[in-house]
């Protein structure tokens, strides 16, 4: 078995906005039968990990630990604790990532934060922009949680977070820390917390610009899943291949 971890996105993966994958569900049973590590790695920060699980189990009946999501939000808190600058923060975002922020013990200041975050916020206003943009002249580190310019949802491709940030990142002409896949970040991180070497680990996910740029940039194989964003008509022209290029999870060979 030529993997021995699997580092997993969510949306458009394993589920589709609110529509459910079933070939995703059998795959996530397919690890579970065969007691193979896997991380659910997921840039997606408008929810915390018990509430992923808890959505998972509930609309999708798929029944994991909390502990097998690691979300843009946690490797954000990691990043910043690693940074130490210092633990006063200003975040646009929602309650999966300003709640874990403040409980990992930094301090809310939308005056003079060390750190502004800007993840996704389906009730972003105007006036949180201009707090982010002031505290980022003023030299606060900006921090964007993941590059996603759209969410696929059953609606069609939403603006995602990377959206958000870059409205903020014109207007401080000051270029963000990305934390989210494809990033070294959060790659690194979720690498660590499987506990095993790269060359043992594939990434599978559905967006070729975040889930598969995330293993080719970071030298974990990669597996493209076309249930999602990336289009299978894209493939022919993406810049480099992934590993391997699947319709359906249910078409994947644990044992190659």
């Amino acid at each position: 078995m030529k993997y021995k971890g699997y580092l997993i996105d969510l949306d458009g993966t394993i589920y589709l906005g609110k529509e459910p994958i079933p070939a995703g569900k059998r795959f996530v049973e397919a690890l579970q039968k065969k007691e193979l590590p896997f991380l659910f790695v997921t840039n997606n920060t408008t929810r915390s990990p018990e509430t992923v699980a808890q959505r998972l189990a509930d609309e999708f009946a798929i029944h994991v630990a909390p502990a097998t999501i690691y979300t843009a939000s946690l490797a954000t808190i990691d990043f910043m604790k690693d940074h130490g600058r210092g633990n006063k923060v200003f975040v646009i975002g929602e309650a999966g990532l300003i709640d874990l922020i403040l409980a990992a013990g930094f301090e809310w200041d939308d005056q003079n934060p060390d750190y502004v975050v800007v993840g996704l916020d389906n009730d972003v206003t105007y006036e949180k922009f201009v707090l982010a943009t002031l505290a980022i002249q003023k030299g606060a580190t900006f921090i964007g949680t993941n590059p996603d310019k759209n969410i696929p949802t059953e609606r069609g491709l939403l603006p995602g977070a990377g959206s958000l940030i870059a409205m903020v990142e014109t207007a401080t002409q000051t270029p963000p820390i990305f934390i989210g896949k494809p990033e070294a970040i959060i790659m690194d991180k979720a690498v660590a917390h499987l506990g095993l070497p790269k060359e043992e680990v594939i990434m599978v996910g559905d967006n070729y610009e975040t889930d598969i740029c995330s293993g080719i940039r970071n030298g974990i194989d990669s597996l493209l899943v076309l249930s999602g964003f990336t289009p299978k008509s894209a493939v022919p022209r993406l810049p480099e291949p992934p590993t391997y290029v699947i319709d359906s999870l249910d078409e994947w060979d644990f044992d190659q």
